[in-house]
């Protein structure tokens, strides 16, 4: 789906976590034929690097020096879309674990780490024809992008949708736990020093709390033809 100068769109999703982002991207990339760049699950894989490697992530030598030394990607296998790829290592469930999703915050709050991945994502997203999701792709990363949005849910229900998830998984969890455990990102998203979780002055902001993910893909959908007939 591409524009008059034949050029496809780049569309910014950005939000705090559990707010859907990542399911409701990929299933947008489905509809219209981009490329989904995951950025959420890069930070994800330099953070499962930095704890297998044992770096502390106040050392920003040694992040550095890790950055420069991995390869990350996305590759579709079996039909399944965006499977994440850390030195040619399938990494789509080992990164998702609640011990790398704090140390996730942690490490995206690294300026060494920001700079290589934000180089990383721009080379990815150049030509257009790709939806990236994050929480500072409007803002940061592209900030003329051609469609933004800030999707959001209150944290009670983002907690829960991620205790489902991580219960069908097959992982032992607290509910409780998990909703502090994403107010507790929150927090530390919103006060990081670099690139911190904010919406752009030009996002659209859906609020997902009663919303199916359907009910958000057709209302981004709809403002990328808006876009499209522009």
């Amino acid at each position: 789906m591409n524009g008059k100068n034949g050029r496809g769109l780049i569309i910014a999703i950005d939000g705090p976590s559990g707010a859907g982002k990542s399911t409701v991207t990929k299933l947008l990339a489905d509809r219209l034929g981009y490329i989904f760049l995951d950025t959420g699950a890069m930070f994800r894989a330099v953070a499962l690097a930095a704890q297998r490697a044992g770096i502390s992530v106040e050392d920003d030598d040694a992040l550095a020096n890790l950055c420069r030394g991995i390869a990350i990607s996305f590759e579709r296998r079996d039909g399944c879309c965006c499977r994440v790829m850390l030195n040619d290592e399938d990494v789509s469930s080992a990164i998702r674990s609640p011990e790398i999703s704090l140390l996730t915050s942690r490490i995206s709050a690294r300026k060494v780490v920001r700079e290589f991945l934000l180089t990383l994502q721009r080379e990815m997203g150049s030509k257009g024809g790709v939806i990236l999701e994050g929480r500072d792709i409007g803002t940061v990363v592209f900030p003329d992008a051609d469609v933004k949005v800030f999707l959001s849910a209150s944290a009670e229900v983002r907690g829960k949708r991620r205790f489902i998830e991580l219960k069908a998984k097959g992982v032992d969890v607290d509910l409780e736990t998990t909703v502090g455990e994403v107010m507790q990102r929150d927090e530390q998203d919103v006060r990081r020093e670099h690139a911190p979780l904010r919406q752009a002055e030009d996002a659209i902001v859906i609020d997902s709390t009663e919303l199916t993910v359907d009910d958000v893909v057709d209302t981004i959908e709809k403002m990328v033809a808006e876009k499209l007939r522009a």
